[in-house]
């Protein structure tokens, strides 16, 4: 799901499904038999019994601090740009062409020679600027601090209007934090307490490669988690942040001038986006800006200037000298127990298609996404979209005038597949080998952000994309309701066009069908079928909905991911409920093409190498979750992650679902069993 810059991002995947044509006699194309452990029950550990193989044939490595079946398809995408990347170079490409843009981010992110040679020298005037900007200047420092994208204190900008999203709002959010989430700062025990001791070595550690002597480095690092600890302090839980009604607040821009009023809130929209003051602006978190408001009014200027020096050298780090990149790479040591730091070439495509994600999407469509395959995946949504209807309803706890509307969203849902129908011009970003590489990916940077504030005042754009087409994954954006699958994900194990149904069905039709439940889990439900927040529940349907949400988010709290740490089913409400919405509507629509063709699953020829085709079904879902992963990133994804770990998306979500029960005969006494009085069933 897609809420910014009210919460992180959520691409999850989805799946949908149309019929493949049925073989006289089928096999297993995406599934591999040689990797099921038949000496464990599917009763007894379902995930284990699917994965155990292919996570002893995959072992992490130590550039992984996971690894899992996204993984192999991510290695896959990003080999096909490289070799994309590298032709374009072949062909010597024009200067100021697109092309030649992507040739050159590439070309320099991968030229660390050069940026040794520089070192820090590319921001150091940059650094001096805050250094020696004198007590008058503090607010133009300010200023140019937010106008060159390091956003202390919070972050502002516009986004759909949660409302109206034919519009575009103006938000004031968090942001000034860089761990993130308040327990890093704010709790005590071993694990909180490693991560700060780590933050606060990586802040000394890259100010001193900076230029800074270590005393000085020492003070600023004291300074910066003094700020950002306080900050903390009035940040919402990251259970408080998915109430997106509660991260609604207009306020005039008056009473935002009366109430936080250490900001020259005029100069402020004038000068960092070009904007005149707008008339309203939400307030995702008001305890939070007012905290925000009083450190900008009661900091003394080193304390203020030693966060700017921060937050600057931060975003500037991942495009300097390798000592920058090597004192980052041992913090995310501490944060996922990473070994070894990322070859450098997928280093280099991360920040190509960072800069020029579309360009670079337009070439892998052109060559790798037939469309066959968009046709096909437009046959499937249909699919799932009907299943979704009769879910609907069937449903024992909502009443007809509530389903009549859940009808209204469903119909009304847009599907983006494989690659936008417009693609976006990079005429006007400038990129020149002359520069550095740090001096170029700020240009793009300011680019980027120029093409954001752009947007203010003009109707809102429904044909962009939160993906790039050579992405993995897939999403729902509340606020287009629309749901959104990239070129990238229409691979095995999701899809194979030489599969099963039952494989497909049970892969990319997972997804659709996950997607299509984001519309309806405890965020989406708070949206229409325009877009706009409103309340289109009953009060009674939404009483028994959310009776439902707290029993599925005690199943998943008390699961223990590593001794003494649970999982936290609140926080990744939204993600289980759409799983298990996912398999549910999936299953129907699977069931009902078999009808439609004539095929009975239960015969002995419907058989695929000796599988039930309800058993391969589940089979491929758990498939896709397979996965080796460190404790580090367990704990670090269960304080982070809105998804539920891949062990738990396949065994605590089926043992809600009677279905796979019957697939595998699993009966009371079995530990994937759960009593029908105790199963959790929403969509």
């Amino acid at each position: 799901m897609k809420l910014l810059p009210l919460t992180a991002v959520a691409m999850t995947m989805t799946f949908a499904t149309v019929s493949c044509s049925h073989r006289a006699s089928e096999h297993l194309a995406s599934l591999n038999v040689a990797y099921l452990d038949t000496t464990v029950a599917p009763g007894a550990d379902f995930y284990t019994y699917v994965n155990k193989g292919w996570m002893e044939a995959h072992p992490l490595t130590a550039e992984h601090a996971r690894y899992g079946q996204f993984d192999i398809l991510n290695d896959s995408s990003e080999n096909r740009v490289k070799e994309l990347i590298a032709n374009l170079g072949t062909t010597n490409p024009e200067p100021g062409t697109v092309a030649h843009k992507v040739w050159t981010i590439y070309s320099q992110a991968m030229d660390t020679a050069r940026r040794n040679r520089e070192g820090a020298t590319p921001i150091l005037a940059d650094l001096k600027k805050i250094e020696e900007t004198p007590h008058e200047g503090m607010e133009d420092l300010f200023l140019w601090m937010h106008g060159n994208y390091a956003s202390p204190f919070f972050g502002a900008g516009p986004m759909e209007d949660l409302a109206n999203s034919q519009v575009y709002a103006m938000y004031l959010s968090n942001g000034g934090m860089g761990l993130g989430d308040r327990d890093y700062y704010l709790l005590d025990d071993e694990r909180n307490t490693a991560v700060r001791n780590a933050y606060r070595k990586l802040i000394a550690t890259q100010m001193q490669n900076a230029g800074y002597a270590a005393a000085d480095a020492a003070r600023i690092t004291d300074n910066v988690m003094k700020i950002e600890t306080a900050l903390a302090q009035k940040t919402l839980t990251r259970e408080e942040s998915r109430d997106i009604p509660r991260m609604y607040n207009p306020r005039t821009f008056a009473q935002v001038k009366e109430v936080y009023p250490n900001v020259n809130w005029d100069r402020f929209f004038i000068e960092t986006m070009g904007i005149k003051s707008p008339d309203t602006l939400i307030v995702t978190e008001p305890e939070y800006l007012a905290q925000a408001d009083k450190l900008m009014g009661s900091l003394s200027d080193r304390e203020i200037k030693d966060y700017y020096l921060w937050k600057y050298v931060s975003q500037a780090a991942s495009k300097l000298s390798d000592n920058f990149t090597q004192a980052s790479f041992e913090f995310s040591k501490v944060m996922s127990g990473v070994q070894e730091l990322r070859p450098l070439w997928k280093r280099a495509i991360d920040a190509t298609e960072g800069a020029l994600g579309e360009a670079v999407g337009e070439l892998y469509v052109a060559k790798y996404f037939p469309q066959s395959s968009k046709d096909y995946m437009l046959g499937l949504v249909e699919n799932l979209r009907v299943a979704l209807g009769k879910h609907i309803d069937n449903l024992d706890w909502m009443s007809d005038t509530t389903k009549a509307r859940a009808h209204e969203k469903l119909d009304a849902f847009t599907v983006k597949i494989g690659y936008p129908d417009k693609w976006k011009d990079y005429s006007t970003m400038k990129i020149d080998p002359e520069l550095s590489y740090y001096e170029n990916m700020h240009n793009v940077g300011m680019w980027h952000q120029a093409e954001t504030y752009a947007k203010w005042g003009k109707p809102v754009d429904r044909t962009e994309w939160g993906m790039t087409p050579q992405t993995v994954n897939a999403y729902y954006n509340p606020l287009a309701n629309e749901i959104v699958f990239p070129a990238a994900i229409l691979q095995a194990p999701f899809f194979d066009p030489n599969a099963s149904d039952a494989e497909n069905y049970g892969g990319i039709g997972v997804v659709i069908g996950h997607e299509m439940t984001h519309g309806f889990d405890d965020q989406g439900r708070n949206f229409d079928a325009n877009g706009n927040m409103t309340d289109w529940w009953t009060p009674e349907d939404a009483a028994r909905f959310t009776d439902k949400t707290k029993a599925l988010i005690a199943q998943f709290d008390e699961v223990e991911v590593l001794p003494g740490v649970h999982a936290n089913g609140r926080y990744t409400l939204g993600e289980n409920i759409a799983d298990q919405g996912g398999l549910r509507i999936a299953m129907t629509a699977f069931l009902d093409a078999q009808e439609k063709k004539g095929v009975d699953i239960k015969s002995p020829e419907a058989k695929i190498d000796g599988f039930d085709p309800l058993q391969v079904f589940y089979m491929n879902y758990a498939n896709l979750w397979a996965n080796n992963i460190r404790d580090e990133e367990i704990r670090s994804l269960t304080t982070g992650d809105v998804h539920s770990l891949g062990c738990n998306r396949v065994n605590v979500t089926l043992r809600n679902i009677a279905p796979f029960f019957e697939a595998f005969s699993i009966t009371e006494g079995q530990p994937m069993f759960r009593p029908e009085a105790e199963r959790v069933i929403i969509w």
